[in-house]
């Protein structure tokens, strides 16, 4: 790496690599609302009603179906919904109905639904299905911030002249399909590793860890990851024909930049998107 500037290399990290797609994925939400369109529709005819009870009654004696959309009016995942207080115990199902009329109609008044629907709080369910869906879709943020950098990497390889390349393999995997021997890695506690991808070219298997760390906060967990891959590179490079691989980025290597540098100084490999952006990729993978 002698042949690089650490400080300017640091200084091209990303706060951010989230695409438009990140943060609602509103396909999804208006999949998730149809499925109940028909029964959101139903339940509509209860919005301003006067005998709402009643009416609730009547509409699921004769679609007992309608059923079914209630949880996601609660902005619940599961088809069963556990509720309790001073008069006892209850765990509603939705999709077969466990219980009497009676009882679900205390669930609707104790939970604020029929209180959301008959005062007109809401005009339209479906409406507010959507508002519901786009809340829940939120919270999915994360799990989908966790693989942006290597939906990046990956985005990167398929452009890249690679021919072979393959997701989340084990290392015992790599050495049965290959037969080769990664006992320097796996003696030492990586049995179970599972590397983002691997690339095999003619002479050679490349193992790709990819991270991000966008934002300002840092901390041990950082430290801990650039010294266990300076290990695992260490590892690697006493093994023939393998060879570890690291793309990060994110601005948040700034607050833990000298176990980084550390990192940097000892490994071949270890790159960011500017380096992908610039072509490492072929330059790597020959």
């Amino acid at each position: 790496m002698s042949n690089r500037n650490f400080d300017e290399w640091l200084a091209k990290f990303r706060f951010s690599i989230s695409g438009y797609d990140y943060y609602i994925d509103f396909d999804k939400v208006i999949r998730n609302v149809n499925n109940y369109r028909i029964e959101l529709n139903i339940l509509n005819s209860l919005i301003g009603s006067r005998n709402i009870e009643s009416d609730f009654e009547n509409i699921i004696n004769k679609y007992p179906e309608t059923l079914e959309c209630i949880p996601l009016l609660l902005a619940v995942r599961k088809s069963e919904i556990y509720a309790q207080d001073e008069e006892g115990a209850f765990m509603y199902n939705f999709k077969e109905m466990n219980y009497s009329i009676e009882q679900y109609k205390i669930f609707m008044r104790k939970t604020g639904l029929f209180d959301l629907i008959e005062n007109h709080i809401v005009n339209n369910l479906i409406d507010y299905a959507l508002g519901v869906e786009t809340g829940l879709d939120s919270n999915g943020r994360k799990n989908r911030g966790g693989h942006l950098m290597e939906n990046l990497v990956e985005d990167f390889i398929k452009k890249s002249k690679v021919k072979e390349y393959y997701k989340e393999m084990y290392i015992s995997e790599i050495e049965s399909k290959w037969n080769v021997d990664l006992s320097e890695l796996s003696n030492n506690g990586k049995a179970k590793k599972r590397f983002d991808f691997v690339v095999k070219t003619e002479n050679m298997i490349y193992a790709i860890e990819t991270n991000f760390y966008g934002g300002t906060s840092g901390g041990s967990k950082l430290n801990e990851t650039a010294r266990s891959y300076k290990m695992l590179s260490q590892e690697a490079d006493a093994t023939e024909g393998f060879t570890f691989v690291w793309f990060t980025d994110g601005t948040s290597w700034r607050t833990a930049k000298g176990n980084l540098r550390e990192t940097f100084e000892a490994m071949e490999h270890i790159y960011s998107i500017d380096d992908m952006e610039k072509g490492v990729m072929d330059r790597i993978f020959k």
